[in-house]
């Protein structure tokens, strides 16, 4: 069987129609640079206001992969 060690980073993804397409936007660019992602947490959700409504979400991801 065999052993397998992780790395995690931070990243942050936005987008100005939902949080969960701020993850999707997020998880799509890092995995351009990142290989072997497994899995995501979702640290902060945080968003910007114009004109009393939500301009755009952000959010703040760890992501986990896996070292070759």
């Amino acid at each position: 069987m065999s052993s397998h060690v992780y790395k995690k980073v931070e990243i942050v993804g936005s987008s100005t129609t939902t949080i969960e397409d701020a993850i999707n936007t997020a998880l799509a660019k890092a995995s351009q640079s990142i290989n072997h992602m497994d899995w995501f947490e979702v640290k902060e959700t945080r968003g910007h206001i114009v004109d009393g409504k939500v301009g755009h979400y952000q959010v703040v991801l760890k992501v986990g992969f896996r070292l070759d």
